[in-house]
């Protein structure tokens, strides 16, 4: 049994009964949750870093695992010592606001890191979303990230690389800081939810200015939140020179049915046959 140890990088579960709810799910997968506790103090950036530490710290923890998302976890990046967990490796699971810590902790310890269900998205799971998160927590068995979910090719082509990426307007905020995430050679996939189209082309756009595409391998479009992929793709396609692949996959995301993918995985993504295999992959823990 995996024990799983609750932090709270960014915003808290407001109703106790969709915390507990979400603890009942781990327990029903085989999960023994270390600190079952319901918070009701949002912790000080300091705080959550200390969290982060303790978790790491603590020699029975096979797994780190977010609370929820929401904002706040990019004000713990000061006071995180990467040092301390790359000497006290776990898995590290969490999306959404957590793209703010699941790109540089990998980026800084060299740990493969999880973009997954938390604690409050795994109160009422889809057999899809558990598959998938069962499939990460084993190891990857299921090389294609992609079973079972739909693809829709916009750029022809294969490519490897690293996969990173996550919630796009959280991963803006951090470019031009001393944590903005390394894009050279990546397979980028990036996602977003309750923004407006010209919010999403400002954040894009900026990315592009920024250079911040030009050494990418191939992106992966997730869910857009209510936006279609194809205005996506064009923000991206009338601004510059896509000489890579581009696919849309609706499971990545704030969506009922979310794929895990392993941030630091070195993938292999596939257009003709629609796939996203992982070839190199060790997670922290001795899981590969």
């Amino acid at each position: 049994m995996d024990n799983v140890y609750i932090i709270s990088p960014s915003y808290l579960i407001k109703k106790k009964r969709e915390f507990t709810a979400g603890i009942k799910q781990l327990s029903k997968l085989g999960f023994n949750v270390l600190n079952p506790h319901f918070q009701t103090v949002l912790p000080s950036p300091q705080e959550k870093a200390e969290q982060i530490h303790r978790a790491c710290a603590d020699s029975g923890a096979d797994m780190i695992l977010a609370l929820r998302g929401g904002y706040s976890a990019m004000k713990s990046l000061p006071f995180i010592d990467f040092d301390h967990l790359k000497n006290h490796p776990k898995i590290i699971a969490g999306f959404s606001d957590l793209t703010a810590l699941l790109n540089p902790i990998h980026e800084r310890t060299g740990m493969v890191t999880l973009h997954a269900p938390m604690v409050a998205s795994l109160k009422d799971p889809t057999a899809f979303t558990v598959g998938s998160f069962m499939n990460a927590v084993r190891g990857y068995p299921e090389k294609n990230l992609f079973q079972g979910a739909p693809v829709k090719v916009y750029r022809h082509g294969t490519a490897a690389g690293i996969l990173k990426g996550g919630n796009l307007v959280t991963l803006t905020a951090l470019i031009n800081t001393e944590w903005e995430m390394e894009t050279e050679n990546s397979i980028l996939f990036l996602e977003e939810i309750d923004e407006k189209l010209h919010k999403v082309d400002r954040a894009l756009t900026q990315w592009i200015l920024a250079g911040k595409l030009k050494g990418v391998r191939g992106i992966i479009l997730g869910d857009f939140g209510g936006l279609k992929s194809r205005e996506v793709y064009q923000i991206l396609a009338s601004q510059m020179e896509l000489n890579f692949p581009v696919v849309h996959c609706p499971n990545i995301g704030h969506v009922p049915d979310k794929i895990t993918l392993p941030v630091g995985a070195e993938v292999e993504l596939n257009t003709q046959k629609k796939q996203l295999v992982i070839r190199k992959l060790a997670l922290p823990g001795g899981r590969s």
